[in-house]
């Protein structure tokens, strides 16, 4: 959550960015201790100025005792009989099975990457260039695939039991926590983010997808609860069947969700990666957006909000933090994210549950401290405070109010638009913040006439949107929620679980 308060004083503070933004580690120090000594075919020099010193970003260790440690530090090492070969075995290994080694085996290669958080990363690949083969972990790479490597790797040559190295990383890979289901299938690499139920990582497929990178969403399943006392949600069924549900959305505007697993104490859920961060970064750096770029991100944030309202979804948990941006450039696309706390309903049933970030919570939702009933309309509430917040970088409340708390501002209604920076915001604008932001959730504007708004109604930006998106040439294509009937399925499932 953001605190802030509705005044130029008080904009989305940062100090809570390194509370709910993606989370940071120190980069891998340059081990500079016995490199000359450790080299298998670098040639040496004597002096080194400390400066020159290339960064250690991995390990050969030898598996066969025919071998030395290799020092990863240029960006390709190629590893066969050839002379010019960086790890030559000429000469190295017994007759009979230096034979069964190709002239070029396999090279060992990185990719340099930059997280959307700015820090900068490696991605080991082995690509298998042989007649006979390449095993990585007793698996048979393919001649002519790459595979990514990760920490404790085993490389063999020929056949599974000719191990020759053992990988060791310098980086911040490390898959030791991972089920065995999934070790085979993606290598972990930094924290992206972290929440009171987990945390994010950087992934990268190892598979048919190698090197497409993908974020992993690993839940505690002692942490999935609710802010209401004694409400666990950590049942089995109702963890998969809901994940099942989020596997069939398809809409551009949200988060797609690739792959998921379940051990006895987390459940990992494999995310598309948006590499622009989240909305929350956005509006903080540039204080506020302007008007039409504020429209543009949040007609697609509608979208989203109206396919899951459609399909008897609701968020309960819309906030800057959970919307992400697909890239840094100004226009982009954006996906709503962060289903942690949603529920499936149908559209005539009322949710009893308390949750939800308190500066974007609805009013209904704390006149009851979440034991009332509250519907959809909580969603719209959040889409208000998202709004103003796009529009000006303030947040509509003030947090540190000792006359009037947080919780009694959100159930009054107690904001506006009385500082500076909504003078250059038009009055339809406001207007719409004004009706999604609503006490009443029965007269406050629902999502199908947000849509209708004459704010949103802007055929430069909806053209810009449908093309950005890649939708039909259908004026109404984006007015309409894209249903594909994902409600009757959630509904069947629903009743074969009760």
């Amino acid at each position: 959550m953001s605190e802030g308060c509705g005044n130029p004083d008080n904009s989305m503070e940062t100090e809570q960015v390194a509370e709910n933004g993606p989370s940071t580690q120190s980069s891998t120090q340059p081990d500079t201790q016995n490199v000359d000594s450790q080299c298998f075919t670098q040639s040496q020099d004597t002096v080194v100025a400390y400066e020159s010193v290339p960064r250690i970003w991995g390990r050969l260790c030898p598996h066969d005792s025919n071998l030395q440690t290799v020092v990863l530090t240029k960006d390709q090492y190629t590893f066969g009989r050839l002379a010019d070969c960086d790890i030559c075995v000429k000469n190295k290994l017994a007759p009979k099975r230096e034979q069964v080694i190709s002239k070029l085996h396999f090279r060992i290669y990185r990719e340099k990457i930059v997280t959307s958080n700015g820090i900068e990363d490696d991605v080991v690949y082995l690509k298998d260039e042989s007649q006979n083969g390449t095993f990585v972990n007793n698996i048979s790479v393919g001649r002519g695939r790459s595979i990514i490597l990760v920490n404790n790797d085993l490389i063999a040559v020929a056949k599974p039991h000719l191990k020759v190295f053992v990988y060791m990383s310098t980086s911040g890979y490390d898959d030791s926590f991972l089920p065995e289901q999934l070790k085979g299938k993606y290598a972990v690499s930094r924290t992206l983010g972290a929440g009171a139920c987990g945390e994010v990582k950087l992934c990268f497929s190892k598979t048919e997808l190698a090197g497409k990178k993908f974020a992993m969403k690993i839940i505690s399943k002692s942490n999935m609860t609710i802010t209401a006392p004694k409400n666990r949600i950590n049942d089995d069924k109702q963890i998969i069947n809901e994940v099942e549900i989020c596997k069939k959305l398809k809409h551009p505007c949200i988060i797609k969700v690739e792959d998921f697993y379940e051990s006895p104490q987390k459940v990992y859920i494999i995310l598309e990666l948006m590499e622009g961060g989240e909305l929350f970064e956005r509006i903080r750096k540039s204080n506020g957006l302007s008007e039409k770029l504020a429209k543009f991100i949040f007609y697609q944030i509608v979208l989203a909000v109206s396919y899951l309202h459609e399909n008897g979804i609701t968020h309960r948990d819309l906030k800057p933090e959970n919307i992400l941006l697909a890239t840094h450039d100004e226009e982009t696309i954006v996906k709503v994210s962060d289903f942690g706390l949603s529920k499936l309903v149908d559209s005539h049933t009322m949710m009893k549950t308390f949750c939800g970030t308190p500066m974007y919570v609805a009013p209904e939702i704390l006149l009851t401290g979440g034991r009332g009933a509250y519907t959809s309309q909580v969603d719209i509430w959040s889409l208000g405070v998202i709004l103003y917040c796009s529009l000006s970088g303030l947040t509509p409340f003030r947090i540190h109010d000792r006359q009037n708390p947080l919780a009694d501002q959100i159930i009054k209604g107690m904001y506006n638009f009385n500082m500076p920076k909504f003078n250059r915001i038009s009055p339809t604008a406001k207007d719409l913040i004004t009706k999604m932001m609503t006490v009443d959730p029965k007269k406050r504007i629902t999502i199908k006439n947000v849509l209708q708004h004459p704010w949103l109604n802007d055929s430069e930006m909806l053209t810009k949107v449908q093309k950005l998106l890649n939708l039909p040439n259908d004026e109404n294509i984006l007015r309409r929620p894209l249903n594909d009937n994902i409600i009757a399925n959630a509904k069947n499932k629903r009743a074969r679980l009760e």
